[in-house]
């Protein structure tokens, strides 16, 4: 399986709390939902049903997986929402139990194990293994060499401070630009993969 990493991000390289003010407030972030003025349901919205569209299943973290639990369920009889309900979900956490996963098709994977467990299921037969959110675990799975695909939907806004899914350990990581789209409000969907060291 490809693991295949899509996030709304910056041109300073944030990531977080794209969808709404109270998505992720850690650190102090007051931008809550700054993705929304770039967002081109056409551009962007055809880049996520092109990576649903591939994927086999999904790998989530904790907090982007209960985000998503918290609104997708109910969305039934959209095929966007319907292939996000119906997907099997793998879903990274040290404080959740079996119990607490009640979002059709998930998956506990937990937090000790995860590089490992998520390791085995690259070398899985399969279709990609979608991401996105998850900052701190989509960081890990870079600085491991995990990353597959990278897609980056980079939106004309700095932020000025807030998580990123960058590694800050020294690593230097040569990626290609596969493709590259611009959407009329400025966005562009970057698509990015590993390149060979020259």
């Amino acid at each position: 399986m490809r693991i295949v990493i899509t996030e709304f991000i910056s041109l300073d390289g944030v990531v977080q709390a794209p969808g709404g003010p109270q998505e992720d407030t850690d650190g102090g972030f007051a931008h809550g939902g700054w993705s929304h003025p770039y967002f081109d349901p056409e551009v962007l919205g055809g880049a996520f049903d092109a990576g649903l569209g591939n994927a086999d299943a999904l790998l989530f973290g904790r907090r982007t997986w209960q985000t998503m639990a918290g609104a997708w369920p109910e969305r039934a009889g959209d095929p966007f929402a319907d292939r996000m309900n119906s997907l099997k979900k793998y879903v990274v956490s040290g404080t959740l139990s079996d119990a607490d996963l009640t979002w059709n098709n998930s998956e506990l994977i937990p937090a000790a194990d995860a590089v490992d467990r998520i390791r085995e299921l690259r070398a899985a037969e399969g279709g990609d293994l979608a991401m996105m959110g998850s900052p701190t675990l989509v960081r890990t799975l870079i600085q491991e060499g995990l990353v597959d695909e990278l897609q980056l939907i980079v939106m004309p806004v700095l932020l000025g401070g807030g998580k990123s899914i960058f590694p800050t350990d020294g690593g230097k990581r040569p990626l290609e630009l596969v493709s590259t789209t611009t959407a009329k409000t400025g966005a562009q969907v970057c698509v990015f993969r590993p390149a060979a060291e020259g």
